[in-house]
């Protein structure tokens, strides 16, 4: 393999040939994509060389793993609502990409993944031969190319941006090396048909039509038992959803995905809602008799009312959606906040408040029913004690990071987010080990906001003690250094809580103990051990007043049950307003309540 440095200067003192790697991250830049996250590798050495050159504008920041950076570039694109960016080697290298591409893909987040592909020879390629356009044509289903010519360089880069932002999904693009080291002509030839986009085109704005509009906010009007359940496609619509159900007299449930959209303290914000939720949630769907799906695709349907309980209205930008996991009365394609406001316009306000207390009530008591769950005894340390006891303790504008396993019933369920406070998960796809990328990339893209990632030892041990050390890398340009990690260590890679009683001792894995705190402590970083209850809430107040990020390692029982919501659900209809009726019917369903089964989520 040729040396991928750039060639020096000639005796003139002129400047080397400007090459297409050069013009990669010039477009790059001229789209205003900050970062580039990935693994060097010979294949892709002159588009690296070309970012360091190109001093942070865009940066490159190198990950201890290919699929670490496909997690950070969309944790980028779920944060900050922009493109993320990342680069591998072809071959291992590209399809250690894949599970991070996937999770784009899932969630619906625009991330460019560009890959380098060795030189070609008659004989085939010298090693790591793999069909790259093959390989990603489901997860890039919308673009996957290769670039075959100089000429055409920029304009594929430029399309598999574009189809990135406007399908909001991930799209590849091949370089082979010797094109990367290809000098860039100073005029285009003539006929070559490669045009340069226009970096930044916007998206169209999209609203129903009114005769829609009209049937929606008739039909909310006319239900007497409102439901609002909001997804990951209400971000920036939280006013919006709070007016219309105020109109409405409507409870609101979240999914997870959708859990940082509303400020959870709401009196009738009654959490998340499925198997990861809560009571109040599932009583509020098996009741209503009116249901609003607001930018959701949860995949938890049979926590949704049985078909024909409810009439259904959706609100989705994508038409795709639309139907595809519920029977709708009405379809709304259209932006949220937009389309929220011409229902607001249309729709009055309701004086009845009976169905609101009811709901109130509900959330009330789960609330208490949280709480009390979690100052329960554990064998150390109850997890849900961590969780609960950060709640008051979230500072202003954090961004929070979410891993997979036990660790997302916590934060579903005794987390409570404030306004401005965002927070991502991999929560459709469901992988471990997305958390500390995720913050590591929420940090880079905004070093002054705190940020707080929240994973299981398993997670831990997969991504998490490599990762540690890109932190350790960039925290000192860091202007606020608040970065804390809670890892609960209770030695079980299942991730499934009380289920790992039901398996075979052969099935159920005990991960090695490892000193978590202690190998932050080696990186320079703060670590502490929790393994006494009244340690918790003192070792948050610790970590997030140290002057460098912090490591919690909580010692936690492995068998504190999951306890899903019951099914049958409680069922509220017909519920007075007044709370000794509400009281009653509630304690008939605690002492009626059916134990399912949890899926397991790590």
């Amino acid at each position: 393999m040729a040396d991928s440095a750039r060639p020096p200067r000639d005796a003139a003192g002129a400047e080397p040939a400007r090459r297409v790697a050069d013009l990669v991250v010039e477009r790059l830049r001229a789209w205003h994509l900050p970062r580039v996250f990935g693994c060097p590798g010979s294949a892709i050495a002159p588009i690296v060389d070309a970012l360091v050159d190109a001093g942070g504008d865009p940066a490159f920041v190198p990950a201890r793993h290919e699929e670490t950076a496909a997690f950070m570039a969309t944790g980028h694109a779920k944060y900050t609502g922009g493109i993320g960016v990342c680069l591998a080697n072809q071959g291992p290298g590209a399809v250690h990409l894949l599970n991070g591409l996937y999770d784009a893909k899932l969630d619906s987040k625009p991330v460019v993944a560009l890959i380098g592909q060795e030189t070609s020879s008659p004989l085939g390629r010298a090693h790591a031969e793999i069909e790259i356009g093959r390989l990603f044509s489901d997860v890039c289903n919308q673009f996957v190319r290769t670039v075959q010519t100089v000429e055409e360089a920029s304009a594929l880069l430029d399309r598999a941006i574009q189809t990135a932002a406007a399908t909001r999904s991930p799209t590849c693009l091949v370089l082979p090396y010797e094109l990367q080291i290809a000098p860039v002509p100073l005029l285009p030839a003539q006929g070559s048909g490669a045009l340069v986009a226009t970096p930044g085109l916007p998206l169209a704005r999209v609203l129903p039509h009114d005769a829609d509009l009209g049937a929606a906010a008739q039909l909310l009007s006319s239900g007497q038992r409102v439901a609002v359940l909001v997804g990951q496609g209400g971000y920036g619509a939280a006013e919006e959803i709070q007016v219309l159900a105020d109109r409405l007299g409507a409870g609101v449930a979240t999914s997870l995905l959708g859990k940082p959209v509303l400020d959870e303290r709401l009196p009738f914000h009654t959490g998340v809602l499925g198997e990861v939720g809560g009571d109040a949630s599932a009583q509020l769907m098996a009741s209503c008799d009116t249901l609003l799906l607001v930018g959701t695709n949860d995949p938890w349907t049979g926590y949704l009312p049985p078909p024909g309980q409810a009439r259904v209205v959706q609100i989705d930008i994508d038409g795709r959606r639309v139907g595809s996991r519920y029977p709708v009365d009405v379809p709304l394609i259209g932006d949220a906040a937009e389309t929220l406001r011409a229902l607001i316009a249309r729709i009055p306000d309701r004086p009845g408040r009976q169905w609101r207390q009811t709901v109130e009530l509900s959330v009330d008591r789960w609330r208490g029913t949280a709480a009390e769950r979690a100052g329960q005894p554990g064998e150390p340390v109850n997890p849900r004690l961590l969780f609960q006891e950060l709640s008051p303790r979230l500072p202003r504008g954090a961004a929070v990071a979410v891993d997979v396993g036990s660790v997302t019933y916590w934060y579903a369920r005794h987390v409570q987010l404030p306004p401005g406070v965002s927070a991502h998960i991999c929560g459709t796809l469901g992988s471990v080990g997305c958390a500390l990328p995720y913050a590591i990339a929420a940090k880079l893209a905004a070093p002054e906001q705190p940020v707080i990632a929240l994973l299981g030892d398993g997670a831990m041990q997969l991504t998490g003690l490599a990762e540690l050390i890109t932190v350790a890398q960039h925290w000192q340009q860091w202007p606020d250094a608040r970065f804390v990690l809670l890892v609960l260590n209770n030695r079980d890679r299942s991730g499934v809580g009380d289920h790992r009683e039901r398996q075979a001792p052969e099935v159920a894995e005990r991960l090695p103990d490892v000193p978590y705190a202690g190998w932050a402590r080696l990186l320079g970083l703060h670590g502490l051990r929790v393994d006494r209850p009244e340690l918790v809430g003192p070792a948050w107040e610790e970590a997030l007043a140290a002057d460098r990020p912090a490591l919690i390692e909580a010692v936690v029982d492995p068998v504190v049950p999951l306890d899903p919501p019951e099914q049958p659900f409680a069922d509220l209809r017909g519920v007075l307003a007044d709370a000794d009726a509400a009281r009653r019917v509630h304690d008939h369903v605690l002492r009626t309540h059916v134990t399912v089964d949890t899926r397991d989520l790590g």
